[in-house]
């Protein structure tokens, strides 16, 4: 898995790309909460369920399913002015978790497609170093998965959130030449 701020970085970049009249402050942070949540499955260690347990971690938790039923939940509960680019996004940002973890080079894969299957996948290519749990994360270790996540997962986002920005002003600026009223340049 990757580190848990690694998962909030992709929906931080969404928002930032998508901008806030489409992804209020409070869908942003929902997204970020949506995004992390699947890896408080490891709870179930403490009570006995098994690694490889549907019910276990990067099991059902880590669903495209289960992603599409949050974000619907967050969508109807947080009514954002635009419901529909609310939970494209709070969907991606959920997701987010079980693709990024299908990328990493160790571990079980996830079950992406429960209830469907219980089948744990791997992308084809898995560059994200795995991260390993929170109580043993220092050393060496530690700055190989950083770098492994900056170069895959932070890097490519801030790339997203740069050229959404960018493309927002370029709309507005458009937008503003192009007012009613005003006369063409040519």
């Amino acid at each position: 898995m990757p580190t848990i701020m690694t998962h909030a970085v992709v929906p931080v970049a969404l928002a930032f790309a998508m901008g806030r009249t489409r992804v209020p402050v409070r869908v942003a942070l929902a997204g970020v909460a949506l995004a992390v949540l699947p890896d408080a499955d490891v709870i179930g260690f403490k009570f006995g369920i098994a690694y490889a347990s549907e019910w276990g971690h990067r099991g059902a938790s880590h669903s495209l399913a289960l992603a599409g039923v949050a974000a619907a939940l967050f969508s109807l509960l947080l009514r954002p002015p635009d419901r529909l680019a609310a939970f494209a996004f709070l969907f991606l940002s959920a997701a987010s978790h079980g693709l990024l973890d299908a990328l990493t080079s160790g571990g079980l894969g996830p079950a992406l497609l429960w209830p469907w299957t219980q089948e744990r996948f791997f992308a084809p290519v898995t560059p994200i170093r795995v991260s390993p749990f929170a109580w043993n994360f220092s050393g060496g270790r530690a700055v190989t998965v950083l770098a492994s996540e900056a170069r895959w997962v932070w890097l490519p986002c801030l790339g997203l959130a740069i050229t959404g920005w960018l493309i927002r002003r370029a709309h507005a600026a458009f937008a503003q030449g192009n007012a009613p009223g005003r006369q063409s340049p040519d």
